[in-house]
C-alpha cells in the first residue's frame, strides 16, 4: 500500500494561516495519510489537529517546531512527540518563557522599523493577528497591511532579515541544549531544513544527537534533495520530508504548499518504527 506523509506544518497557533482543524482538512483534500503539526516553539495546537485527524481518519503526528541556534545561526530543530510527555509543566514553562519574549521581540523590531526604516506599523494589531506565538510572518504581513508598497519576499530579505538593524534574535537556546530538552519529553529530534543552514556544513550539524534529517524541502534544489538524503544514508539518520507550510498564498515563496513535497511509504515505515519504539 503506497502512503504520503508530510511530517512539516505550521497553523494559527504560531505563524500559519490555518486553524489546526482547518490544515488537517486541507490535508486530507490532499491525498495526504500522515502528517505532522510543528508549530514553532507551542504544542497548543496537537490536540485540536489530532482529534481533527481522527475525525477524518488521517494520522496527525504530534509536533513541534524548537528555534536553536549554533555558530551564530538560527538552526530549527523538528520534534515528534511519541507520548504525552510535552505536556510536563516544567516543559510547558519554558515554552511559555519562549513565547513571552517573542511578544517583547515583535514590540522592538516594531520600534527597530521606525527608527532604521521609517515604517510606522501597529505593535497591538500586530500581537492581535498573531493569537498566539507571534514571529516575523505577522510583521512583514502588518507592513502590507499599512500600505508600504513590499512583497514579502522583500520584506524578508531586506527589512526583517537577520543583518537588518531592526532584526532581533529570538531567544538564545544553544542547539544541543534544544535537543537534549527534546529528547527529556521523549521526541524524536529532526534537522529541519538543512538547505537554509548557510554557515555552517550539515555533515557538522549532524554531529549532534538528531535522530533524522529533513532530506526532502521546497526550497531544496534535486542536487541538494540527493547530497541530502546520501548523508541521511552516511549517517544513518531518518530521512524526513515536510512542505513548511504556512499559508499556501503566492507570494509565500520561503514555503511550500502542503503535500508539494512528502515522504514515500518506505521511510515512512521506518519513521513510523522508531516513533513507535
Amino acid at each position: 500500500m503506497y502512503f504520503k506523509g508530510d511530517f512539516h506544518s505550521h497553523s494559527t497557533e504560531s505563524d500559519g494561516k490555518l486553524s489546526p482543524e482547518e490544515l488537517v482538512t486541507l490535508a486530507k483534500t490532499k491525498d495526504i495519510d500522515i502528517m505532522a503539526i510543528t508549530d514553532h516553539d507551542t504544542t497548543k495546537g496537537i490536540n485540536k489537529a489530532v482529534l481533527a485527524g481522527n475525525k477524518l481518519n488521517l494520522k496527525v503526528i504530534p509536533g513541534m517546531e524548537l528555534s536553536t541556534r549554533y555558530n551564530d545561526e538560527s538552526i530549527h530543530v523538528l520534534a515528534y512527540f511519541k507520548d504525552d510527555s510535552f505536556n510536563n509543566s516544567d516543559f510547558q514553562d519554558f515554552l511559555k518563557n519562549l513565547t513571552d519574549y517573542r511578544v517583547k521581540r515583535a514590540e522592538i523590531i516594531t520600534s527597530n522599523l521606525k527608527k532604521f526604516f521609517d515604517i510606522d506599523i501597529d505593535y497591538k494589531k500586530v500581537l492581535q493577528s498573531a493569537n498566539g506565538v507571534v514571529a516575523r510572518p505577522h510583521i512583514a504581513k502588518a507592513i502590507i497591511n499599512a500600505g508600504y508598497n513590499y512583497t514579502i519576499d522583500y520584506i524578508f530579505k531586506n527589512i526583517i532579515n537577520e543583518g537588518s538593524p531592526a532584526y532581533v534574535p529570538n531567544k538564545k537556546l544553544p542547539l544541543e541544549e534544544g535537543i537534549q530538552l527534546l529528547r527529556s519529553v521523549n521526541s524524536i529530534v529532526v534537522l529541519a531544513h538543512p538547505v537554509l543552514a548557510k554557515k555552517t556544513p550539515v555533515k557538522e550539524l549532524l554531529k549532534f544527537d538528531f535522530d533524522g534529517i529533513e532530506a526532502i524541502y521546497p526550497l531544496n534544489t534535486s542536487e541538494d534533495t540527493e547530497r541530502l538524503l546520501k548523508l541521511a544514508k552516511d549517517y544513518n539518520k531518518l530521512i524526513t520530508a515536510g512542505s513548511d507550510f504556512h499559508s499556501g498564498e503566492k507570494a509565500d515563496t520561503k514555503h511550500g504548499t502542503l503535500g508539494s513535497v512528502y515522504l514515500d511509504s518506505y521511510n515512512i515505515e521506518k519513521f513510523l518504527k522508531k516513533f513507535n519504539q
